[in-house]
């Protein structure tokens, strides 16, 4: 990533963009005070930096019958570097899986899945994720309700 150093003006038009990736280069403009052809060279200059990966639409889980967010801990049993990467590798074909991060404590990875229901979780747990390569133990929470998500970085 090339360095760049956020001004006021790229951290509004970042923050218009993660309200509404739809915005118009004229209506981010209006709301940050630059006219369109400032707004659309800073835009190309935060994306080519690297501060905007792609612009995305998100969709609604519960409209897609997508009701169940489990959060799976995982603990594995090698930590060498071609397990870890196999692992992690494994992890991206499995649409289910929507975040994986690698964590420090007692557990080594932690999965966010969603699914549509408790028992497409089961059944996804046992054809799938305890065959994940070098996975010692599985341990599952499911989430009750959504308090708060969001995709907007606190900029």
């Amino acid at each position: 990533m090339a360095h760049h150093i956020l001004d006021k003006f790229d951290k509004l038009i970042l923050q218009a963009l993660q309200e509404d990736a739809d915005y118009s280069m004229n209506d981010i403009g209006a709301r940050v005070g630059l006219s369109h052809t400032p707004c659309w060279r800073r835009v190309k200059k935060l994306e080519q930096s690297g501060f905007i990966n792609k612009r995305i639409t998100l969709l609604n889980a519960k409209a897609l019958d997508l009701n169940v967010s489990v959060h799976a801990y995982l603990t594995i049993k090698s930590h060498n570097e071609r397990a870890l990467t196999t692992f992690e590798k494994a992890v991206q074909a499995i649409p289910e899986i929507v975040e994986c991060y690698s964590t420090t404590g007692d557990k080594d990875y932690l999965l966010r899945v969603v699914v549509e229901s408790v028992e497409a979780y089961e059944t996804l747990l046992k054809k799938t994720l305890v065959h994940l390569p070098n996975v010692a133990s599985i341990n599952s929470t499911f989430a009750l309700k959504q308090v708060k998500y969001t995709t907007e970085l606190p900029i």
